[in-house]
Formats: C-alpha cells, structure tokens, sequence
C-alpha cells in the first residue's frame, strides 16, 4: 500500500529556513526527508517506476535552483514540492489521465484474512471498489486516493491539487456519491 508520510510542519519550516541559507545539512534532510513521498506522489500517476523516479529528482533539481534564486518556497516546502511535481506530472502526461490500475491496486492492500470463505469475500468487495475507482475520472480518483489512502488533510489537498478548500470538499463528496451510486448499481445487476 502507497503512503506517504511527510515531516512536521514546524520541523519543514526550520529546514526551509536552513535550506535558504545554503546549509548543505538542511538541503540533505529536505531530500532525504521528502524525496520518497514525492516519488511515491508521482507513482499515483506514473506507471513507470524510473519515469516516476526520474520525475521526482526533476522536482529537487527545482528546488534547488529556487533556493538559490530569486523565488524560493516561502511559506510551504510541502506545497511547493508537491506542486512542483503535480505539474511535472502534468507536463509529461496531461492532467486527465487516470490512475493506473497498479497504483489503484496498490492503494487498496488485499486481505490477510486467513479464514479463506471471509478472504474471498472481501477479495470480491475490494475488487468491486477497485472497478468502480476507475470508472471515476481521474480528479475524482485523485482527491479519493490523497484524502483517504495517504490520510492528507483537506487543506493539504486542496494546496496539492491547486484548488480552494470547498473546491476539494465539494470534488471529494461528488466522487463519494459517484462512488456510492456506482457500487449501489452494480449491486443490484
């Protein structure tokens, strides 16, 4: 299962402050802390592990030109990044591809169950939400897939997909309702 897991907000703005400083300490921890959740960020999208890779290094190289120049990263090191390799992201791919069926897979771990009659249900029940997740298009996906499979915040949400926080409560209840109708209708076929 894909989870991104990112540092405390207070420690992200003394690594901010360091890293402007040129402390080449600071400028280690921001990558070593932030480069796994960006790559896996970017492997939401990217079906391509060395593409995703490759994208994510792209992201620090910006980074570090940012710093050095004249528009750093001023309130948010997380925004920033995570911004930065949306549109990366976007660049390469476009903005409405859907997640690929990996990721999706990925996110939604199977059962460990050992009782084989409950594993098999659930097996069902996880494979029915998988395909009713790809029916939905990819913004829907996206919300869905940073909301609740990398437990971020609505605020977070919203700063990562460029959007005001009623835009991303708004596009996360659609999707739940879309997601219910589409399980509720399979349900009953």
């Amino acid at each position: 299962m894909i989870v991104i897991v990112l540092p405390d907000v207070s420690v992200e703005q003394h690594l901010l402050m360091d890293a402007r400083r040129n402390k080449p300490e600071a400028l280690k921890a921001i990558y070593e802390s932030y480069f796994p959740p960006v790559y896996q960020f970017i492997r939401l999208r990217i079906r391509d592990r060395e593409q995703a890779r490759d994208i994510a290094a792209d992201v620090f190289v910006d980074l570090f030109v940012a710093l050095r120049g004249h528009n750093p990263p001023r309130t948010s090191l997380r925004a920033w990044l995570f911004r930065v390799a949306r549109n990366k992201v976007y660049d390469h791919y476009g903005q409405n591809q859907a997640f690929p069926v990996t990721t999706l897979d990925e996110w939604i771990p199977g059962s460990d169950e050992e009782d084989l009659e409950v594993a098999f249900l659930r097996s069902v029940r996880v494979e029915r939400v998988r395909h009713a997740l790809r029916m939905l298009v990819a913004e829907q996906q996206e919300v869905l897939l940073l909301r609740f499979g990398q437990g971020l915040s609505v605020q977070e949400t919203a700063d990562l997909m460029d959007k005001s926080v009623s835009a991303t409560k708004s596009l996360q209840f659609r999707a739940m309702d879309t997601l219910r109708t589409i399980l509720e209708t399979r349900e009953t076929m």
